[in-house]
């Protein structure tokens, strides 16, 4: 399901000369249009050519400015032919210019062409400077409605310079501007359509021309939106609406708040595009626009279907199909019955999504698009899929994967090669469907490493998310013994997931190299793509002998082998390097726990047998112990370490430290809070969450000095929208003595308090330091980056899709004190905190700090000061949130280091902990460390 087209707004800037035409005499321009005909009558019977070859030049002036093209495309045929009689230069190419504007204005825009190159070389001989501008320009925008945007840019910039010559060319100069901008937006260069854009918008601005301020305004709103500058667009597209509105222009209007809606929508706040689609279908219908009520309501059943409400999406789109109909638009037809196939199909109505999805086949095949062609194709198969029809499955995916290698469509090959995996592990032929998922893997780290946005999933309502079908792969390779590529994909995974939370994931050249391959793995899969080439069916591919043979072979060779042995010995010398460091991933699968540890000595897997939903339960009981301060969290903290680290106890005698690429549910509870029945793991190891260990910055060293940029909200209250909700944030009082001890502790300390600490003023200041740290409440929700936010101490907001535009390329962490953070209260799949650990890395900071749950106050207070006590006595972040958790568990200040300028003093009023029940995870175990902090 996909939102249709942005508009973008061009200006027609066909003219024709201004002013009076030398040759031309005063009193046959202002000629009644009788009066002007009564001359030509009296010019042919004096012979006079050059009167009569005048009076119909200004016949077809007066013609066009009463709308009668035809006429006046007969008035000025008559003139060129008198001027080319006797030889006026200035007529022809004045006559020439008009024929081409009557052609352009018929859309008749080659003929149009072809009158301006006579007319150009003309207005050049004579020197014509105002008549080269006007033919230009026009020749421009005919050869921008041909779609040839590279002809109509030459012929633009021709026209530029020539404008400073003329007077009064401000405006005209501005339309060209703009005009450029908009050919360039058409051949995707958006960077140079800002450009101009952004020349244009001041001179309209000069002008007070308020149509050319919104066009431009919206102009840019698409160009930052195709650049997925979702945010920036949006702050376009807000101020070309209030001057669209100004203008009594409803077509403008709607077409904004479409646009608005179509940037929330991709931004994932689908009640947002709802609510601007709903204000945009109005103003449409009141204008009678069919076509955009058509397209409004097709993207309104779009954004019901992302959020799950099928039902309503289907009463849309029914809205939608007759307005298509009456506008005998096939193309909007099939779009709107393959929606609603899907719809059904997310109903688990699959019947009526075959029935859907084969009347749109047609409608697609007539207009010859290939692209529709084949989504509707893989709909179908995905529909005999679920019904078990594997064969009537596979038949409909093989006339959708030619299409899709015939259009380049790489994310369309992907999803097919998937679906074929999921077929060959339902036969039991988990060698076959190993390969055809890590080629689809392949396929879409391909287009992540070309910096292109991934599409939203062909059938992402339909079928599993793409990161099951990862997981699915590592399930089949750990079954088949096959441990080392399953790290390759769970590495993969993690960047997936974050993409899928994101949805502007960029890999790096290290993901950007996907999965290797066995050679009997590529010649399966080459075999493959030929029979298809030849027409030839799955059932023909399986049966060739030398399928099987190699099948066979990868029987043999690839159970318990290193397919790569040079990838696990640079992850072995890294792990070396890093103070006897080991590397965990859990997967969780339905019915087990997959433990996969890379030591320095090796790798190791092992499976715990416990069902998801209970395992989750488990999860759900450890995080009410700890934060509700039960006595008994022991109890659960020690199965979750049966679970978790029990088996591979064996393998962990000289570790250190652990880098814990969790999965799924296990992100909301901290490894260090696990027990073993004689002490906490923070008593034993340094815990370091990883993103990804392929997405993480081994290399970099810490800062030597200390300096730090630090926040702090601790007086007055701020209200934020979220999601449907209006929360109350307070101060929080502690704060500011935090923020206030850091800054007496470390002198390079540079501090804002409460308005003083606001967005433009840190933001100024973030690159000067090596420690940004925030005590301020921050919400991470389940699902929604462009809601997940950290709050400064005046009100403002950053969110988490924003923080990927900061520049911290010297900072060695980032510290969210804040009251809540990495987690809304809701649980979902911990997307939300491997996303805010991707954002920082991805501003070049080493590492991130953040809280698991609701955290008190006076003893974030406590924990941050033995924190930075470890830390300024030469410990690294990793360590020194160890040792200052152990701290607090032991009551033990000379755990910090010899220079110890930390205390358990706290504010006892009220409900605040005294120092004995510090020991509870509850006040030690809340912040977790993610990214390098060793």
């Amino acid at each position: 399901m996909r939102h249709s087209a942005m508009w973008v707004w061009l200006f027609a800037a066909a003219v024709l000369a201004a002013g009076q035409r030398p040759g031309l005499s005063v009193e046959v321009q202002n000629l009644h249009p009788a009066e002007a005909e009564a001359t030509v009558a009296q010019a042919g019977a004096t012979e006079d050519r050059k009167a009569e070859a005048d009076a119909l030049f200004q016949q077809g002036v007066h013609q066009v400015e009463q709308s009668q093209f035809r006429d006046a495309l007969q008035s000025w045929e008559a003139a060129l032919a008198l001027y080319q009689d006797i030889e006026d230069i200035q007529g022809q190419a004045d006559a020439l210019t008009g024929l081409g504007f009557i052609h352009l204005s018929l859309s008749d825009n080659r003929e149009a062409i072809a009158y301006y190159e006579q007319a150009l070389p003309l207005f050049q001989a004579l020197e014509d400077l105002q008549g080269q501008v006007s033919v230009l320009t026009n020749l421009g925008f005919a050869h921008w409605s041909l779609s040839d945007y590279r002809g109509a840019i030459a012929y633009y910039e021709q026209a530029l310079p020539l404008f400073q010559t003329i007077e009064n060319h401000e405006g005209p100069a501005s339309v060209v501007l703009m005009n450029l901008g908009a050919a360039y937006q058409s051949l995707s260069d958006y960077r140079k359509a800002i450009a101009y854009y952004e020349q244009a918008l001041p001179v309209f601005q000069a002008l007070e021309d308020l149509q050319g301020q919104a066009s431009v305004l919206m102009n840019l709103g698409v160009a930052y939106q195709s650049l997925s500058d979702y945010w920036k667009a949006i702050a376009y597209y807000e101020q070309a609406l209030p001057l669209f509105q100004a203008l009594e222009n409803r077509y403008g209007q709607a077409n904004v708040l479409t646009n608005l809606g179509i940037a929330y929508r991709s931004l994932s706040d689908y009640r947002g595009a709802i609510a601007y689609y709903e204000q945009a279908l109005p103003l449409y219908q009141a204008i009678e626009d069919q076509r955009g009520q058509a397209k409004v309501l097709n993207n309104l059943g779009n954004t019901y279907g992302s959020l799950n409400d099928y039902r309503g999406a289907i009463a849309y789109y029914e809205r939608a199909l007759p307005l298509f109909q009456s506008l005998e638009d096939r193309q909007g037809q099939a779009k709107v019955l393959a929606n609603l196939g899907i719809a059904y199909g997310a109903l688990s109505d699959h019947r009526g999504a075959i029935d859907y999805l084969e009347q749109a086949l047609p409608l697609y095949q007539a207009i010859e698009d290939r692209q529709g062609q084949a989504n509707a194709l893989t709909g179908v198969g995905l529909a005999y899929w679920f019904l078990s029809d594997h064969r009537g499955a596979i038949a409909y995916y093989e006339q959708a994967l030619p299409l899709y290698q015939a259009i380049e469509d790489r994310s369309g090959q992907s999803a097919l090669l998937r679906y074929f995996g999921a077929l060959l592990a339902a036969q039991e032929q988990p060698e076959l469907a190993i390969a055809f998922y890590k080629a689809s893997v392949n396929l879409r780290e391909s287009i992540r490493a070309d910096l292109q946005e991934l599409p939203e999933d062909l059938q992402s309502s339909y079928t599993e998310s793409i990161s099951e079908s990862y997981r699915e792969l590592v399930r089949l390779l750990l079954e088949q013994d096959r441990v080392l590529e399953a790290q390759q994909v769970l590495e993969l995974l993690r960047v997936q997931e974050i993409d899928e939370y994101l949805r502007d994931m960029r890999g790096n050249a290290q993901t950007a190299e996907g999965l290797d391959l066995w050679e009997a793995e590529q010649q399966l899969l080459a075999i493959y793509m030929e029979m298809v080439e030849a027409g030839q069916g799955f059932d023909a591919f399986l049966n060739r002998p030398e399928v099987q043979a190699f099948t066979q072979q990868l029987q043999r060779n690839a159970r318990g082998q290193n397919l790569n042995p040079e990838t696990l010995v640079r992850l072995q010398n890294d792990l070396k390097q890093l103070d006897n460091a080991v590397l965990l991933y859990p997967l969780i699968l339905g019915d087990r726990l997959e433990l996969v540890l890379v030591t320095p000595e090796g790798l190791t897997r092992e499976t715990v047998a416990i069902d998801r939903v209970q395992l989750n339960q488990l999860i759900a009981t450890f995080r009410t112990d700890i934060t509700g301060r039960k006595p008994e969290v022991e109890q659960s903290a020690q199965q979750l370490y049966d679970l978790l680290i029990r088996p591979l106890a064996p393998y962990l005698g000289e570790t250190q430290t652990i880098l814990y690429a969790a999965d799924g549910q296990l992100r909301y509870f901290p490894l260090a809070a696990l027990h073993d029945g004689e002490q906490w793991l923070a008593q034993r190891f340094n815990v370091n969450l990883i993103t990804a260990a392929s997405l993480t910055d081994w290399g970099r060293s810490q800062s030597a000095d200390l300096s730090v940029l630090a926040g702090a909200f601790s007086e007055g209250n701020h209200q934020v929208k979220v999601g449907d909700k209006l929360l109350d944030y307070n101060g929080l009082p502690h704060a500011g003595i935090e923020v206030e001890r850091i800054a007496t502790d470390i002198p390079a300390t540079k501090a804002y308090f409460n308005q003083d600490f606001s967005r433009v003023a840190v933001e100024s200041q973030l690159e000067n330091h090596s420690i940004v740290h925030f005590a301020t409440h921050a919400e991470f929700v389940v699902g929604s980056p462009h809601e997940s936010f950290i709050l400064f101490g005046n009100g403002d907001r950053v969110n988490l899709q924003e923080i990927a535009n900061w520049s911290l390329p010297g900072v060695d962490l980032v510290v969210l004190s804040a009251c809540q953070t990495a987690v809304s209260g809701e649980l979902g799949q911990g997307e939300e905190i491997l996303g805010f650990g991707y954002q920082i890395q991805r501003t070049g900071a080493r590492a991130a700090i953040a809280s698991l749950w609701y955290v008190n106050d006076g003893s974030t207070q406590v924990l941050m000061n033995a924190f930075y006590t470890a830390l300024q006595n030469g410990y690294s972040p990793t360590e020194a949130l160890r040792r200052a958790q152990q701290a607090l568990i032991e009551g033990d200040l000379a755990l910090l280091g010899e220079d110890i300028r930390a205390d358990f003093e706290l504010i006892t009023a009220g409900s605040e902990p005294s120092n004995s029940t510090l020991n509870h995870p509850y006040y030690w175990a809340p912040f977790i460390l993610i990214g390098n902090g060793l």
